[in-house]
């Protein structure tokens, strides 16, 4: 069964509107009818299966017939935060850490980053970010879509550091000399809604001056086990350990 975002919060209202492309999509692409069933998650988080009361100009009015009771969120909120990798690369990520259960998307401009920013193209690499996150996580069956910001400079993403509970670096040389239990005790620390944010490099790495500032800010050094892994690998690599630890070890 399809399943729809609503862009507003549940508060108790009888009935809830879907208009945009995904009316579009429900009316022209699904063909549904007044009666047909489909799933809708509220901006809120709240989710379930809906009716599909009337049919609209450009909206269709959906009556939730029955709640979803199983949570589908990570216990603990994961932002991905990367130097912005060359190609689609980075659109990867998005759509299959959105599946891994990723709550946030930062992209940041490195040293070494291949790619140059063009702020002409913002609003439209911002907007198919957004659409990639959102249909990930319907395909998913995600409870919330996760956030994507525009690309942060480095001192931005220094700053972002005072936002979240545990940040980590996943860092080449802390893998090259062995370090292995970063992650693990950052994950055993960790209690529900814990906010963590994992840094990736681009695909050059980092600077060593980057390095530095980033152990000055606080950031945790970590590696990822002995294989080196491409920017695009180690995010999911990452979130997949945390869902691991947090929902099939329990």
């Amino acid at each position: 069964m399809q399943r729809y975002f609503i862009d507003e919060p549940f508060t108790g209202q009888e009935l809830a509107s879907i208009s945009g492309t995904d009316f579009h999509h429900i009316t022209r692409v699904m063909r549904m009818k007044q009666g047909d069933t489909l799933y809708v998650v509220f901006e809120s988080g709240e989710a379930g299966i809906g009716v599909i009361e009337g049919i609209g100009e450009s909206s269709v009015e959906i009556r939730v017939a029955e709640w979803e009771a199983k949570v589908k969120e990570l216990p603990v909120h994961v932002t991905i935060a990367s130097g912005l990798p060359k190609g689609d690369k980075w659109e990867w990520v998005i759509q299959k850490g959105t599946e891994l259960g990723a709550s946030q998307f930062v992209p940041f401009i490195a040293a070494r980053s291949v790619v140059k920013w063009e702020e002409k193209k913002a609003s439209k690499k911002l907007e198919r970010w957004k659409k990639i996150a959102k249909e990930a996580a319907e395909q998913s069956h995600r409870q919330r879509i996760p956030e994507v910001s525009q690309p942060l400079s480095f001192k931005q993403l220094l700053i972002l550091r005072d936002s979240f509970d545990y940040t980590a670096v996943a860092y080449e040389e802390a893998a090259k000399n062995g370090e292995k239990s970063g992650l693990a005790r950052i994950l055993a620390s960790a209690e529900p809604q814990s906010r963590i944010l994992l840094v990736f490099g681009p695909e050059g790495g980092f600077a060593e001056i980057e390095t530095e500032q980033l152990k000055s800010y606080g950031f945790d050094l970590i590696g990822l086990g002995p294989r080196i892994l491409r920017t695009e690998t180690a995010p999911l690599y990452a979130l997949s350990a945390v869902s691991y630890h947090f929902e099939l070890m329990r």
